[in-house]
């Protein structure tokens, strides 16, 4: 009788030891971060953000920020060159991506991208020059979005390139982009030879003026009921575009085959258009500079309304504080390489294109597009966790754009500085990989995020400029 006492105590003792073991193998998993990610810099921050007197009025101006950003109407109503439209432009003017850099301090495919530009202007016989007119002096550098623009990747923008025209018809605000070059080969990644500049004059002879005279006869293109039908479609319109390119030619081929071109140009533009997924991708990307610019300037929001790279540092701008960079290094770009490349080979992340993040879609909607991380890694699970990972940090769903595989949820919309610093997680982006040196091109595609240090700079700004 002893014995068979004894026997029962020891099966329960086993299992109190199981239970323990499993109580311990919870805690040593639980995934938890501290406030700031254990930097007192940003737990200061964050802590002044969270005071009673400040925190309604963040809310309400967070409310009002997004609102405006969801309210926003972006309609396509032009093309022209960059010359005749973008606000500041001169003939020795050079946009690029990303916070504001000096030329020395530029990274190889920016810098190929920078006396591509000046060749292909004419201000240059050859790239040898075109360096030495770069550092001259003679020619004004500028950030994209300090002059209502974006630009993937390298970001270069010059006088004579044709950009789209995008009217916030909401807010009457105003972005511009230049025009997908289509190829891996091409100036926005860094290439510049010959082949390179011939294409960007057939774009300012001929697709530019087509696509001007196309929407001439079309009328406005409505950019938000696109995307939100390109999203169902299968796309996350960053780096997916095969049904927001065929959505957005669907729309401008009647004024195309209307304009004054002969038959064998229109028939170039077509078979251009072709040629690559990405013509829309540029489009998108000023459809959301339009919508989150019309946020800047509403006092005492902490909602992120640029988010940009230039190949060396990563810079954020803020709805409560218009104009101001806050900056950090950038990052890799983690993801599958093309054939005979390895990771050493890539440049850091560059590029205005996470203004899509910024709004909400690309890495923010990869649920919708799960045949993405056959271009940039991952896992399905992966993709769709990652929409949900970023209602963590964001402030809204948005209504007008949804995902059909999280039951018709709304895009994440409106990055909190305080959220990002209070969960420790960061915004992700997917994004293509430039070589790191100038003249070669696209070299691959993957995930990357933002530098913490931009969001507790801001934070700590914010917290200055409210008290």
């Amino acid at each position: 009788m002893f014995a068979s006492d004894l026997s029962v105590v020891n099966v329960g003792l086993a299992m109190f030891d199981a239970d323990i073991a499993a109580q311990d193998a919870k805690v040593s998993t639980l995934d938890w971060t501290p406030p700031g990610g254990g930097n007192p810099e940003a737990a200061r921050a964050l802590d002044a953000l969270e005071r009673p007197e400040l925190a309604a009025r963040i809310e309400a101006a967070n409310a009002e920020a997004v609102e405006r950003i969801m309210a926003a109407r972006p309609m396509l109503i032009g093309f022209g060159r960059a010359l005749d439209v973008v606000p500041g432009m001169t003939p020795t003017t050079i946009l690029h991506s990303g916070p504001p850099i000096a030329w020395e301090d530029m990274n190889g495919p920016m810098k190929g991208a920078v006396t591509g530009a000046i060749v292909f202007e004419g201000l240059a016989k050859d790239l040898d020059e075109a360096a030495e007119v770069a550092a001259s002096g003679r020619i004004t550098f500028k950030p994209c979005h300090e002059a209502d623009s974006v630009g993937s990747m390298a970001g270069v923008t010059s006088a004579s390139m044709y950009v789209h025209i995008v009217k916030n018809e909401t807010h009457g605000n105003i972005a511009y982009t230049n025009l997908s070059e289509q190829m891996a080969k091409i100036l926005r990644m860094g290439a510049n030879d010959q082949s390179v500049i011939d294409r960007l004059v057939w774009m300012r002879d001929v697709f530019g003026p087509m696509l001007k005279e196309a929407v001439e006869f079309t009328g406005p293109v409505d950019l938000r009921l696109l995307l939100s039908q390109a999203l169902h479609m299968g796309d996350e319109c960053h780096n997916r575009n095969g049904a927001g390119t065929l959505l957005l030619f669907q729309a401008l081929a009647p004024g195309l085959l209307q304009s004054s071109f002969t038959t064998e140009q229109k028939k170039e533009v077509f078979d251009f258009v072709a040629s690559s997924d990405y013509f829309s991708g540029p489009t998108w990307m000023a459809m959301a500079k339009a919508a989150l610019d019309a946020a800047n300037g509403v006092a005492d929001s902490t909602i992120v309304t640029t988010m940009a790279r230039n190949g060396v540092e990563f810079g954020i701008r803020v709805a409560g504080l218009p104009g101001q960079w806050f900056t950090g290094p950038a990052q890799k770009v983690i993801g599958p390489m093309f054939a005979g490349y390895k990771p050493e080979d890539s440049g850091l992340d560059i590029g205005d294109s996470a203004i899509t993040e910024t709004y909400g879609f690309g890495g923010f909607a990869m649920s919708a597009a799960p045949a993405i991380v056959a271009l940039v890694g991952g896992t399905v699970a992966e993709a769709m966790g990652y929409t949900r990972d970023m209602g963590e940090i964001t402030t809204a769903q948005n209504p007008n754009v949804t995902i059909p595989a999280l039951d018709f949820q709304g895009l994440p919309t409106g990055i909190d500085v305080r959220k990002v610093l209070d969960t420790g997680i960061l915004p992700i982006i997917n994004t293509a990989i430039a070589h790191k040196d100038a003249g070669i091109g696209m070299i691959g595609a993957g995930i990357t995020h933002p530098p913490a240090e931009v969001f507790t700079k801001a934070a700590t700004a914010l917290a200055a400029a409210l008290a």
